[in-house]
């Protein structure tokens, strides 16, 4: 069984930066791709960014090209979400899956354990 749990969410304001991290409970961590989505109030959840099992490949959603930076450390087990430069639109719970596929997709079906999320809050 595989458990997330993310962390680092929080309020900031627009143009500001927040770091999350996403630790997995599974030895066998460095063999899965993760992934980052978010969910806003109202809305479906959405693809937000994915990295290889490697760190080589990367898959970014083109509304945070340029300004998240997703990374990870299979020593530590832990995924990150690097966001700079928030505006208030990117205001959603934040959750990290893993895909046991090791492929970087974009569709939350091609993930198959899911952290509890953790809430990101700008302010304008």
């Amino acid at each position: 069984q595989v458990q997330l749990v993310e962390s680092g969410g929080g309020l900031v304001q627009a143009g500001g930066s927040l770091r999350l991290s996403c630790a997995a409970s599974v030895r066998t961590f460095s063999n899965y791709s993760m992934g980052w989505f978010r969910q806003a109030p109202g809305k479906e959840r959405e693809f937000v960014a994915a990295i290889s099992w490697s760190g080589r490949s990367t898959n970014y959603a083109g509304f945070v090209r340029g300004r998240f930076t997703i990374s990870r450390d299979n020593a530590k087990n832990t995924v990150y979400l690097q966001m700079n430069s928030l505006k208030p639109e990117d205001t959603a719970v934040y959750y990290c899956a893993t895909a046991t596929s090791g492929l970087v997709l974009p569709k939350p079906d091609n993930y198959d354990y899911w952290g509890r999320g953790t809430q990101v809050t700008v302010s304008s």
